[in-house]
């Protein structure tokens, strides 16, 4: 268990905030892992809650990209208030999703922030090759980091909007027919993060479009 300091925090979206924390001496973990946090503020310090980093491991700090839940009381409200200088404690880390070769990433939301890291270990490391990224959001506000997903993906990266018709982009859901006029060859590994009805619906359409149970990375 580590007390690690909040270095800086910044707002990435309306109610997705970013934080940069120390980093602890000789800390690793995997691109696409957690980490279980709590508050360290007195009531809070029991209430633990996964997140995932997306920062590096060669980076010398932390990051951790948060949907803040203004309304109601809890960890993700607190974690809003926090400023420099706060505390979050970290427990310890676990495997979420972990890179297993080239593939199609179908993200949520902030299910996208496993996929961070490992598009940003691949991109430093010059391994973008056969990599698509297709990031379903309510609106074009709620991208989260758009600019740097489409320096690493280029065309590549293809945005879908549930609420919210944009020029250039696509107003619609990613369900089965989406797969269909979109994925070109299901022959390959599919990565898949988001809400846990999204993350369902979506392992269960390509499984009946014949992916194999193994290829899917959830």
């Amino acid at each position: 268990m580590n007390t690690l300091r909040v270095l800086s925090t910044n707002y990435l979206t309306h109610d997705v905030k970013q934080f940069i924390l120390e980093k602890p001496a000789g800390f690793i973990y995997r691109p696409g892992q957690s980490g279980h946090f709590s508050l360290n503020l007195p009531g809070w310090e029991d209430k633990i809650r996964p997140f995932t980093f997306t920062s590096l491991n060669d980076w010398n700090y932390l990051e951790l990209i948060v949907k803040i839940y203004d309304d109601h009381e809890g960890v993700t409200q607190q974690m809003g208030k926090l400023i420099s200088s706060s505390q979050l404690i970290l427990h310890d880390v676990f495997g979420s999703i972990e890179y297993k070769g080239p593939g199609i990433f179908l993200a949520g939301g902030t299910g996208i922030t496993p996929f961070i890291s490992i598009f940003r270990a691949l991109y430093y490391s010059g391994n973008m090759r056969q990599i698509g990224l297709i990031y379903s959001n309510h609106t074009q506000d709620d991208i989260i980091l758009g600019d740097e997903l489409f320096k690493m993906l280029g065309p590549a990266y293809l945005n879908v909007f549930t609420r919210q018709g944009v020029i250039g982009f696509r107003e619609n859901r990613i369900d089965k027919n989406f797969l269909i006029e979109t994925i070109r060859n299901f022959d390959t590994n599919f990565y898949i993060c988001g809400p846990k009805s999204f993350t369902e619906e979506i392992a269960a359409d390509l499984i009946s479009l014949g992916v194999k149970p193994q290829s899917l990375i959830v």
